[in-house]
C-alpha cells in the first residue's frame, strides 16, 4: 500500500533480523478509551509505563529494556517526535492520538536506522490512519472513574472521484486524576486531506493538541504512601494564619500543532520515492506558587518596609517554553529480485526559547507584571543520510545491511531558569552500522542474528549538569521464530553495551524532569519470549515474558563525602523480570472477553542498591470486554466496550525517585550521606466504558 511508504525507511518486514512487535488499529481499537499511548502498549514485551496522575490519563511515561522514554525513538509517519532538547517524547501534548493510528511498530534494541535521536532502548514508529475508499463517520463517548470523560468525533470523505479523501477527528479528554488535584483537561485535533492516484499518494497532514494538567509530579515519601496514597504537595502553601492552602493553577498549559506533507510516488515496478516535509510549532507554560523565593532569584534588590529589609516574597512564575521545529525528509527504494534497497537524507532545523515571567508579587520591588527574570535560547540542527539494504541469498538465507551518519549541531545561550549562564556550542558527528542474517530453516522455523550500533548526544539537562560526552550502545541480538497453524512464538537474546550510558540517577531537577548521571560501562543482558496460542477455536493466549540482568560496571558514587567505587550494580528503573498476559474468548462474532494480566519484578530507582531506592514487585489485572453489534439500522455498527484495571485493587508503585545528599554533623570531619525516596502510587481498581457509533 502507498500509505506504508509513509514509514517504509524506519520500519523491518515480520522476516528481518531485528526484534519488533507490531500493532493495528483493530488491536489499539479494543482498548482506546481515552489513556494515553504508553499505556495502552503496557503489555508488549519488556514493557513499563506509568502515569504521574495514576490512572492513565495527563502525564504517562513508558520504558522499555529498561529505558526511559528520552531514549526510546518516537517517529510520526517518519517525522520524530521526540523533543530536540530533552529527547523526551510528551504524549500529553497529543491526546487520544491513539485514535487517529493506522498502525504501530515498536522495535527493540538498536532496531533498523530511523530519524530522529538514536534508539537506545527501542524505536516506536507509528503511522497515522491510511486513506478510506468509503465515506464514513463515527462518534465515540467513554466515561470512568475519576470523573474520566472521553468525546471524539471521527469522519472521513471517502475518495471522491476516485481520487481525494477529506478525513478529520476532534476529541475532548478531562479527568480529575487518581492523585488529588491531578486533573486534565485535554484537546486535539486530526485533519488530513489526500490525493490518490495508480502510483500517487499526495497527504497533507495537520495535527496537534493542548493540554491544561495540575501538576503531580512530586511524588510522596513513604510515611505519606502509607497514610494518605492519593496526597499531592503540588501547590502547597500557608496564608497568614498558618492554614494549609493549595493554589488552584499549579498547572502546565502547553499547546503543539503539527503540520506534515507528504508525497509517495511509485515509478515502475522497481524505483519508489517518498518525500516529505514537517513543521512543529510548541508553545505553553509552567505556572507556579512560590512561598518565601529570594529576591535574588528574580534579579530583584530588597525593599525596606517599615525600616525592616524584606529579601523574600511569595510569586506566582511562568516558564515558558515557545519553539520551532522544521523537518524535510527524502526516501527512495529499489527493489527488484532478490534486493531490496532504501537510501535516504534527514535534515532538521530546532529553535527554541526558554524564558520565565512573573505573573504576581507579594511586593513589587521594581519589578513589572510578566518581567522575564530568565531567558536563554536554542538552536539544534540535524543532518542524517542513511542507506539499508536487504538481500535474499537464496530460499533460506537472507541478509541486512545498514548504514547511517547523523550529523548534529547544538547551541544555547543565556539564563537558566536557576540564574545561571549558559553557553553551550557543541557538535557530533556517529557513525552507526548495522547488519543481521535471517535463516529460515522450514516452513516453521526461522533464526536470525544482528548487531547494531547506535550514538546519542546528551540533552540540554546533561549539559547544565555538566555532562558533555556523548553515549555509544553496541547491540547484539540472536532470535528464534516458530510459527504454526495454532502457536506462533518469538524468542530473542540480546546483549547491550553501553559505553558512557547516561543512566537515571534518581532524582529530579526543580520541574520534575529526570537528571542522568554518567555509568561508565554497564550493559543489558536478557531473554524476551512471547507467544501467540490458539488454545481452541474460541480461546487465545498471548504471554510474553523478559527477563534481564542490567549492571553498571564499576559505578563510583559519593557515599558519607568520599567518592566509592561501588563495583557491579544494578541500573535505575530496570526489572530483571517483566511478565504480561492476554487470555480472549471469543464464544462468538463480536463478542469477546480479554483477561490481561501484568508482572513488574523488583527494581531500583537509584544506581547506588540501597534498599531506600527499591520499588517492590506488583501483580495486576485488567478485564477487557468488547461487544460489536453490526447490520443495524442507520448505523454500520455500534461498538461496546469496557475495562476494569487493576481488579484486585493493588496498591502498587510504579515509578518514583531517589536522592541523597551530605549532611554535615556536629563532629568535626564527619559527613554522612542520608538517602530519601519519592514514590508515585497508581489507582486501585477502576474502570472505563465506551460506546462508539459508527456510520
Amino acid at each position: 500500500m502507498l500509505d506504508e511508504v509513509l514509514v517504509r525507511s524506519v520500519r523491518v518486514d515480520a522476516d528481518s533480523p531485528i526484534t519488533h512487535s507490531n500493532v493495528s488499529k483493530e488491536e489499539l481499537e479494543k482498548r482506546n478509551l481515552g489513556q494515553d499511548i504508553p499505556i495502552l502498549l503496557n503489555y508488549l514485551p519488556s514493557v513499563v509505563s506509568t502515569s504521574d496522575a495514576g490512572a492513565g490519563v495527563g502525564y504517562t511515561y513508558i520504558r522499555v529494556r529498561g529505558s526511559d522514554a528520552s531514549r526510546v525513538n518516537v517517529t510520526l509517519n517518519g517525522i520524530p517526535f521526540n523533543d530536540s532538547e530533552s529527547q523526551g517524547t510528551f504524549w500529553v501534548n497529543l491526546p487520544d492520538f491513539a485514535s487517529s493510528i493506522e498502525n504501530l511498530q515498536l522495535q527493540r534494541g538498536v532496531g533498523t536506522s530511523t530519524n530522529g535521536s538514536g534508539a537506545f532502548g527501542a524505536s516506536l514508529n507509528l503511522l497515522t490512519d491510511a486513506v478510506s475508499k468509503e465515506a464514513g463517520a463515527e462518534i465515540s463517548n467513554s466515561f470512568g472513574s475519576f470523573n474520566t470523560r472521553r468525546h471524539n468525533l471521527k469522519f472521513t470523505s471517502g475518495l471522491l472521484q476516485d481520487k481525494i479523501e477529506i478525513a478529520g477527528r476532534l476529541s475532548a479528554i478531562a479527568s480529575d486524576g487518581y492523585i488529588d488535584r491531578a486533573s486534565s483537561d485535554l484537546k486535539s485535533y486530526f485533519l488530513q486531506g489526500s490525493f490518490v492516484d495508480k502510483n500517487t499518494l499526495i497527504k497533507a497532514i495537520t495535527f496537534g493538541g493542548h493540554e491544561v494538567t495540575y501538576q503531580s509530579w512530586f511524588g510522596i515519601d513513604a510515611e505519606t504512601l502509607e497514610e494518605d496514597r492519593t496526597f499531592n504537595p503540588a501547590g502547597m502553601y500557608f496564608d497568614v494564619n498558618g492554614n494549609m492552602k493549595f493554589y488552584d493553577n499549579e498547572v502546565d498549559d502547553y499547546k503543539q500543532d503539527h503540520y506534515q506533507l507528504h508525497w509517495n510516488q511509485r515509478w515502475n515496478n522497481f524505483w519508489s520515492t517518498n518525500i516529505g516535509l514537517n513543521y512543529t510549532y510548541g508553545r505553553g507554560f509552567f505556572e507556579q506558587y512560590r512561598e518565601d523565593d529570594s529576591f535574588g532569584t528574580y534579579g530583584l534588590d530588597p525593599i525596606e518596609v517599615g525600616g525592616e529589609t524584606i529579601d523574600e516574597m511569595d510569586i506566582i512564575r511562568r516558564r515558558w517554553l515557545d519553539n520551532d521545529y522544521y523537518v524535510i525528509n527524502a526516501n527512495t527504494t529499489f527493489k527488484k529480485n532478490c534486493l531490496e534497497l532504501t537510501s535516504g537524507v534527514f535534515y532538521s532545523l530546532y529553535e527554541g526559547d526558554h524564558f520565565g515571567e512573573i505573573i504576581w508579587a507579594q511586593y513589587a520591588a521594581g519589578s513589572e507584571i510578566r518581567d522575564n527574570y530568565y531567558f536563554s535560547d536554542a538552536t539544534k540542527s540535524e543532518f542524517t543520510v542513511f542507506s539499508k539494504a536487504t538481500y535474499k541469498i537464496n530460499d533460506q538465507w537472507q541478509a541486512f545491511g545498514d548504514l547511517q551518519g547523523r550529523f548534529i549541531d547544538y547551541k544555547t545561550g543565556g539564563i537558566t531558569s536557576d540564574i545561571v549562564p549558559v553557553d553551550i556550542n557543541e557538535s557530533f558527528n556517529f557513525f552507526n552500522p548495522k547488519a543481521g542474517l535471517s535463516y529460515q530453516l522450514n516452513p516453521t522455523n526461522q533464526f536470525y542474528l544482528s548487531y547494531g550500533r547506535a550514538h546519542r548526544e546528551p540533552t540540554r539537562n546533561d549539559f547544565e549538569e555538566g555532562i558533555n560526552t556523548p553515549e555509544k550502545l553496541d547491540d547484539f541480538e540472536l532470535g528464534w521464530r516458530y510459527a504454526s497453524k495454532r502457536i506462533n512464538v518469538n524468542t530473542n537474546l540480546f546483549y547491550m553495551d553501553y559505553k558512557d550510558q547516561l543512566v537515571l540517577s534518581g532524582e529530579l531537577n526543580d520541574v520534575g524532569a529526570p537528571l542522568r548521571t554518567t555509568s561508565g560501562e554497564s550493559y543489558r543482558l536478557g531473554i524476551e519470549v512471547e507467544a501467540d496460542i490458539r488454545l481452541a477455536n474460541q480461546l487465545r493466549w498471548m504471554p510474553n515474558i523478559a527477563l534481564s540482568q542490567n549492571k553498571n560496571r564499576n559505578f563510583v558514587a559519593s557515599i558519607d563525602g568520599e567518592l566509592v567505587n561501588l563495583g557491579t550494580t544494578n541500573i535505575s528503573f530496570s526489572p530483571e523480570v517483566v511478565a504480561n498476559s492476554m487470555l480472549i474468548y471469543q464464544p462468538f462474532e463480536g463478542f469477546q472477553v480479554g483477561w490481561l494480566s501484568k508482572f513488574v519484578g523488583d527494581q531500583y530507582i537509584g544506581n547506588i542498591d540501597s534498599e531506600a531506592s527499591k520499588l517492590d514487585s506488583f501483580f495486576i489485572n485488567d478485564l477487557n470486554i468488547i461487544y460489536e453489534i453490526k447490520d443495524i439500522p442507520v448505523f454500520s455498527s455500534i461498538l461496546l466496550n469496557g475495562m476494569v484495571n487493576n481488579i484486585f485493587d493493588v496498591k502498587y508503585v510504579s515509578n518514583g525517585y531517589f536522592f541523597t545528599y551530605d549532611d554535615d554533623f556536629s563532629e568535626p570531619g564527619t559527613i554522612t550521606t542520608i538517602e530519601g525516596a519519592g514514590y508515585y502510587p497508581q489507582a486501585g481498581i477502576h474502570f472505563l466504558a465506551g460506546v462508539t457509533l459508527k456510520f
